[in-house]
């Protein structure tokens, strides 16, 4: 067989063909793998998304918003830069989707911080830096 110039015996088609078949067969068994592997990743809406402050660094009144899918009991903290407890932002009962939480930070020192939210199946966690002057 000629094609674009290049001569293929049998052997060679089916040595292509047996490459493509096995190429095919990998990625369907990948594919496989990664569906298994998340059978037991809890669902999503199970948990609150926590976002980044719009100002860097954070001036005044901040506003923390997060989103859940779920109305639950969430604690919004504040941790010192060595990740110890700086003070209670608020404990609220959230509602589904967004949520804002205001917080006057002109009561704390300026420096680098982390707000923490909290629920009973989640902890997590975003930086920020508070300049007041």
């Amino acid at each position: 067989m000629i094609l674009a110039g290049f001569t293929f015996d049998n052997t060679t088609i089916i040595y292509i063909l047996c490459v493509t078949l096995g190429m095919l067969v990998v990625a369907i068994l990948y594919k496989k793998l990664l569906r298994h592997l998340g059978k037991g990743t809890p669902p999503k809406e199970n948990y609150c998304v926590l976002y980044e402050l719009e100002t860097n660094p954070a001036v005044g009144e901040l506003e923390f918003y997060f989103t859940s899918h779920l109305e639950k009991t969430v604690t919004l903290n504040v941790l010192d830069q060595d990740m110890n407890f700086a003070s209670e932002i608020e404990t609220i009962e959230c509602h589904k989707g967004g949520n804002i939480i205001r917080y006057d930070s002109t009561q704390m020192p300026n420096g680098n911080y982390f707000y923490c939210l909290e629920t009973a199946n989640q902890k997590t966690m975003k930086k920020m830096r508070i300049q007041n002057d």
